[in-house]
């Protein structure tokens, strides 16, 4: 990717997020001309531009994806967008579900129109497994800001740019995730609150994440969505290997669980892709690549090294064998120790 990025200007908006902020941290070994991070959160610019003193190629803007004008003074000249900036609690999209429609949506339709008009080379939507078969405002907003990516690639007109998105479970250690409630509250002394018992989850660690952001962008032609192949876990198994890591020795027997029921917008499971999405997708060694349902697009030849139709019907964690605790524990201390 050195070559991919070298001396080019990118933006990342949401850049002081969890994804975000380590999205920027790996560009700049890659030596670009500059990296403009772009978010509304003041005090988190402060400490990122803090921890980055040593590099010059970095630019802080203040501003809202909500925001098109400001959108229109940060896209200039750029070459690459990573559009991370969203809205991603699910509760809080729940109890606020306009807003989150003026941020996952309108603001990706900002980014989009902005994009065009500044002649960028590729824009990349970070998305989520809760796009896929949504229940949840969320999701329903994702999938929006999903088919919003996909489309442009027909209405582009004489533009160049190319629009595709990637579709992730659950980054590990991100900020507002279980696994630093978890630890908190383990760290304390208990209780360990879990929705359910049964409850399963797709995840990657934010090193996955990065690579498929940064595959997808090399790969993309317009239109897909990239979907890593990612395990599964029990959320009752991750609490229970959580406790033995992290609880004072002589506290963890006494540790307790307490079930609070789904929340809001919660499933007890997740998908990846539903039985319609696998008809129309691909598959490689690590990943899945969906291809756009716009006929238009869908008729051009995508190509991938080593693609393959997909074997499975759908994919869904509860269709996945969970990881052992043991491999658990291996992933949470390559985390944390």
């Amino acid at each position: 990717m050195r070559d991919f990025f070298n001396n080019r200007n990118i933006l990342v908006t949401g850049g002081t997020g969890s994804l975000g902020r380590e999205i920027v941290k790996e560009l700049l070994l890659f030596k670009p001309r500059v990296v403009r991070i772009f978010s509304r959160d003041e005090a988190k610019q402060f400490d990122l531009q803090k921890e980055l003193l040593d590099y010059t190629n970095l630019r802080f803007f203040i501003g809202d994806v909500r925001d098109k004008e400001r959108l229109e003074h940060a896209m200039e000249n750029v070459d690459y967008v990573f559009h991370t900036a969203a809205m991603k609690h699910v509760v809080a999209c729940e109890y606020n579900p306009f807003e989150a429609l003026k941020t996952n949506l309108i603001g990706s339709k900002n980014v989009i129109e902005t994009a065009m008009e500044a002649n960028v080379k590729k824009v990349i939507l970070t998305s989520t497994d809760k796009a896929t078969n949504p229940c949840n405002t969320m999701g329903v907003s994702k999938l929006f800001a999903e088919r919003l990516f996909t489309s442009a690639n027909y209405y582009k007109g004489k533009h160049a740019t190319v629009f595709s998105s990637v579709r992730f479970g659950n980054v590990l250690g991100s900020a507002g995730s279980a696994l630093p409630l978890f630890k908190k509250q383990i760290e304390h002394g208990g209780p360990v609150t879990v929705t359910d018992p049964g409850m399963t989850r797709f995840i990657l660690t934010k090193k996955q994440a990065l690579d498929l952001v940064f595959k997808a962008t090399h790969l993309a032609r317009g239109g897909e969505i990239f979907i890593l192949k990612m395990p599964v876990i029990r959320v009752c198994d991750l609490v229970d290997v959580m406790i033995k890591l992290f609880a004072p020795p002589d506290k963890a027997k006494k540790i307790k669980i307490r079930y609070i029921g789904q929340q809001p917008g919660e499933k007890p499971y997740e998908e990846l892709m539903t039985e319609e999405e696998v008809t129309r997708a691909v598959e490689t060694r690590d990943m899945f690549i969906l291809l756009p349902q716009v006929p238009e697009l869908f008729e051009k030849e995508y190509q991938y090294p080593g693609q393959r139709k997909p074997k499975l019907l759908k994919y869904i964690s509860t269709d996945v064998t969970p990881l052992a605790p043991e491999k658990i524990e291996s992933l949470l201390r390559r985390i944390y120790f």
